[in-house]
This record gives structure tokens, C-alpha cells and sequence, in this order.
């Protein structure tokens, strides 16, 4: 004979978490979440190492290309003219044009300087010659801007290759790691 409901007993009811029991899950996630938090922080400021992911471990060669690049920056502030572009027409631009090119080869002098230096370490000389290839193409974005004002007359902005950021910003953080300030791309297109 089939049991009544009435006889049934009623399946036992699952625990529901008292307040007291999620309160004390509650803090003990939180301390969880601080301690993570503390010991990275601790790892990252006594423990990790601070030395820049660009940095060569060939003081020599940092200081010669220091050198270098300081000749460089001499002869392109000899260059330096300070007329207004606005005062003049299409003869300016073409001359703006001249004085670009001839900042852009004490560049690649310096380059070709820095390129034939000797070089010890592995990661100088695995590093060094690929920031050698950017500025070059770094040189030849200003060959193009040139180019670009000789063929339309006009004062035009100046371009440079960007892979998500622009290549002079990772050019002057590597020579900014190696402390050779003299190294970085001049800025004297950013007018």
C-alpha cells in the first residue's frame, strides 16, 4: 500500500551559512587579497631587479657612443636656422628641406660611427644593432619628409614610422636607459 503524504518525512534541508560563518569568510578572503598584495609589493621594491630591460653591461661602449652622439648634436645646432616659416614661400621650404637632410646625415655619421665600435657582452651585441636598425628607418622617415616638402612646396608635419608608439619615443628610451642622452632622435621636426 502506497505510504500517505502525511507519513513522509521531509528530506533534511541543506545548512544555510549563519552571518557569523560569511563575516568570517568574508575577512578571511580579504586577508587573503592583502597579503598577495603586501608581498608583491615587497618583492617588487627589495626583491625585483632595477635594472632597465634596455641596459647593456658595456660601460665602454656607452660612453664612446656618448661622445659620438654629442659631435653629432654640436653639428646639427651649427645648422640650426631660426626664420619663421610664415615670413617666407615655397623657397624656404625647399631650403627647410636642405637643412633637414643635412641634420639627418651628422645622423647617419653617428650611426655608422656607433655601428663600428667595438662591442662586448651578448646582450649589447643583441640588442644594440636592432636599435641601429630603427634609427635608420628612423633616417629614412626623415628622407621622406624631405622628399615630401621638396614635392609640395608647403610646410608639412612631420611622420615617423609607429609601432603603437612612435619609434623616436623607443629610440630615446633605450639611449635614456644606457644614459647617453645625447643619443636620442633630436626633435627638431616636432615644430
Amino acid at each position: 500500500m502506497p505510504p500517505n503524504v502525511g507519513d513522509m518525512e521531509t528530506p533534511p534541508s541543506s545548512p544555510t551559512p549563519t552571518r557569523e560563518t560569511r563575516s568570517i569568510l568574508t575577512r578571511t578572503l580579504a586577508l587573503i587579497g592583502f597579503g598577495v598584495f603586501a608581498t608583491f609589493w615587497i618583492w617588487a621594491l627589495f626583491f625585483a631587479s632595477k635594472e632597465g630591460v634596455n641596459r647593456i653591461e658595456d660601460r665602454a661602449w656607452v660612453e664612446s657612443a656618448q661622445s659620438i652622439c654629442e659631435t653629432a648634436a654640436d653639428e646639427r645646432t651649427a645648422l640650426a636656422n631660426y626664420t619663421r616659416l610664415d615670413e617666407g614661400g615655397a623657397e624656404l621650404i625647399l631650403q627647410r628641406a636642405e637643412i633637414v637632410d643635412e641634420a639627418t646625415d651628422t645622423l647617419e655619421r653617428m650611426l655608422n660611427s656607433l655601428e663600428a665600435l667595438p662591442l662586448t657582452g651578448e646582450k649589447g651585441q643583441a640588442i644594440i644593432p636592432l636599435w641601429i636598425d630603427e634609427y635608420r628607418t628612423y633616417l629614412g622617415d626623415r628622407r621622406n619628409y624631405t622628399a615630401q616638402l621638396r614635392e609640395s612646396g608647403e610646410n608639412l608635419p612631420f611622420y615617423e614610422t609607429a609601432n603603437q608608439i612612435p619609434i623616436s619615443e623607443r629610440l630615446a628610451t633605450f639611449a635614456a636607459d644606457n644614459e647617453m642622452p645625447a643619443c636620442k632622435p633630436p626633435l627638431d621636426l616636432d615644430i
